[in-house]
This record gives structure tokens, sequence and C-alpha cells, in this order.
């Protein structure tokens, strides 16, 4: 029997699906952080394998809502250390959203969710992070708040007018 049962293009193409964190049904950052890194791993299709890249691409919209339970926003720290021994700097989450938004902290909490090896990067670049609701990516996207959106091909009548006008002459 055939080994490459289902693993056609079609089974791997990427998916765009939206992520709003504005919305009052958002989970708090490590639950969504975790099925965004599900996603963009491909663990919910059924021809996943941990060797290859499946994944889909995420946009995650209104990061600067981003939810957190507790003192976290106030209590974690973030590290950042260099090469030069002794030399280590810290943030705090609260300090970290004021200088970069909240987009930089759900990348962090998605990367620390991916396995820990080559595909780990290329995972991370199809996550797209915004701190408001707009995104240049709504053309791209299949998957709306979690239910499928229904595209309707476009009929260009300026070019079928301008190929019949052509034919005429």
């Amino acid at each position: 029997m055939s080994q490459t049962i289902g693993r056609t293009r079609l089974a791997y193409s990427r998916a765009w699906h939206h992520v709003s964190l504005a919305s009052p049904t958002t989970p708090s950052l490590g639950r969504l952080a975790s099925r965004i890194a599900i996603l963009l791993m491909g663990k919910h299709k059924p021809i996943w394998d941990p060797s290859t890249d499946c994944g889909d691409y995420v946009v995650a919209t209104g990061c600067n809502d981003v939810l957190v339970t507790g003192k976290k926003k106030e209590q974690k720290i973030y590290y950042k250390r260099t090469t030069r021994p002794g030399v280590m700097k810290s943030l705090s989450m609260e300090s970290m959203i004021r200088k970069w938004g909240g987009g930089e902290v759900l990348k962090r909490a998605v990367r620390g969710m991916l396995p820990k090896n080559r595909l780990r990067d290329k995972r991370l670049e199809r996550l797209k992070v915004f701190e408001g609701e707009a995104h240049p990516y709504r053309t791209n996207l299949v998957r709306f708040e979690g239910r499928i959106r229904q595209v309707e091909p476009e009929v260009k009548t300026e070019l079928l007018k301008q190929t019949s006008v052509q034919r005429c002459d």
C-alpha cells in the first residue's frame, strides 16, 4: 500500500486563521498561546508529522488588550542575556507592553510553546500580530472567529466589456 495517501499539495496548503484579543471570550495569555502554537505547528491536521512544517498562518489583532491573570503584569520578568559575563537585562511585562506592545508579549509566549528545533523560527514567522483591529491580511483569511468565510467569486464586468469591444473591431 502507498505511504503517500492523503499527503497531497492540497493537504499541505496553509490556511489563515484570525484571533481577536479584543473579544470578551478571549482566553488568558497562556491558553491562547498554546492554541496558536497548535495552529502554527499543524497539529490540528490529520497529516501532522513532527519533522514537517505543515502549519497555518495566524493573524492576532487587538494585542494591546492581552489578558493575564493575577499580578503577572507587574511581577513577570523577561530576561535578556548578552555574550558578556555579568550583563543581564530584565524587563517587567508591564514595561514591555509599554515599550513594544502586547504583540511582543504574545510572540514570546507562543515561542515558548513551540518545540525547540530548527522549525521554530519558520513557524513563528507565520504569526502576524497587530495592536489594533486593522491588518492587511483580510483577503487571505479563511477562518474568521472560528467560522469558515464564504468567498464569492467576483465577476469583472469591465474586463468582459473590454474583450467584447476588442472582438467587434
